[in-house]
């Protein structure tokens, strides 16, 4: 599927959601032109190489796409009662969700609570496990941030719920649209174009470059912009890469405003087909020195199925790349509360999992479902 070029649908389509100074914005953007989106490399969605080798390994048996028991989870919602006495917490609720809480201050990010990451109900990829709290159970947020406009970042029943808190949502340029049409009050949406950033409540929002791609059906590809984002309060910062590929540009993002006391990076739903636009666990590593080390949370899997590997593939491929490394990774179970200056190292709670589920290496299971195709890369919708 290639990213669409021609100006007057996609410009249409960007005008329709936006109004006013949101589509005036979109078209003086750097990042806008032929009426989409598209990252400086030029690098898009389409997919490397010939998509018949990929109906194979969708196929394949003996793939453990999903977990095959529950997932271990931490109740957080009595530890947020308290404030981390380091200043620092981060809480990983699943997929990119983390609640973080730096002095004083919550912001969310990438919130998805909802049971598919699908633009409907009944069916798309379900997730493996329950959401660690709920929103009723989240703390007084001061932000939600919103990297990017796919189903597995931006889920309407989340939106519709936190609407009710009526936190600000800040999010990458033309998103915006998206959230009015939810009926989330325009005041309470902030959009940013990439290097732009906004005061919320003591906290420094900055839309960063990420390498990816937007659009939430086959008519509005590219255009809305993606972002990644530097999150800074007074003591503490942090860097959260929403989806990407990798990019010279995580070079510029350290000298500009690192070093960073935590970095999240996406490390699932990575194939070479695809390996620009999703870092996976080797180029995350990469990514993670571009800006400048430290301390590196994985995200971005271990809740659904939006790739072609097994489900844990990205957390042990990740782990055994940094030991050898000598990189610091934190891989807390779904819903701890970590102080990342209290916690050593990485535990590796998925081979837990393994142990306990069933030998399939003898047994391979079923093709998955067709219902379980991946929505936020070229072999979905």
């Amino acid at each position: 599927m290639t990213c669409r070029t021609d100006d007057s649908g996609a410009i249409m389509t960007a005008a329709r959601r936006s109004a006013g100074l949101r589509v005036e914005r979109v078209y003086a953007s750097r990042q806008f032109a032929n009426g989409v989106f598209s990252n400086p490399t030029g690098i898009g969605p389409d997919l490397k190489g010939s998509p018949w080798p990929l109906l194979g390994e969708y196929f394949a048996r003996g793939v453990q796409r999903r977990p095959p028991g529950p997932l271990p989870l931490e109740r957080p919602h009595a530890t947020w009662e308290k404030p981390p006495s380091t200043g620092f917490r981060a809480t990983w609720l699943g997929h990119s969700t983390v609640l973080l809480e730096l002095d004083g201050h919550r912001v969310l990010t990438d919130p998805v609570f909802g049971e598919r990451a699908s633009p409907v109900r009944f069916a798309g990829p379900r997730r493996f496990h329950e959401v660690p709290a709920t929103i009723d159970e989240l703390p007084a947020l001061d932000a939600v941030i919103l990297s990017h406009d796919h189903y597995d970042h931006l889920c309407r029943t989340t939106m519709l719920a936190l609407a009710r808190k009526q936190v600000p949502i800040v999010t990458s340029l033309g998103v915006g649209a998206h959230l009015e049409r939810l009926g989330i009050a325009p005041e309470r949406i902030i959009e940013l174009d990439w290097g732009e950033s906004t005061e919320i409540a003591g906290l420094h929002l900055t839309a960063t470059p990420s390498q990816h791609f937007s659009g939430r059906g086959m008519s509005d590809r590219n255009t809305t912009l993606w972002s990644s984002w530097v999150i800074a309060s007074e003591r503490r910062k942090v860097f959260f890469s929403g989806d990407t590929g990798l990019t010279p540009q995580f070079e510029d993002i350290r000298r500009a405003h690192g070093p960073f006391d935590l970095v999240m990076l996406e490390v699932g739903a990575f194939h070479p087909s695809w390996g620009g636009i999703h870092l996976g666990p080797e180029n995350a590593l990469k990514a993670f020195e571009m800006l400048g080390g430290g301390t590196l949370l994985p995200v971005h899997w271990g809740t659904f199925n939006l790739g072609l590997h097994p489900w844990d593939e990205p957390a042990e491929t990740l782990l055994t790349l940094a030991t050898a490394q000598r990189q610091r990774i934190l891989t807390p179970r779904l819903g701890a509360a970590i102080e990342p200056e209290h916690v050593e190292g990485p535990t590796p709670w998925w081979r837990e999992v393994l142990a306990a589920g069933k030998d399939v290496s003898t047994a391979p299971p079923a093709p998955p479902a067709p219902t379980d195709l991946p929505l936020d890369h070229p072999t979905g919708a």
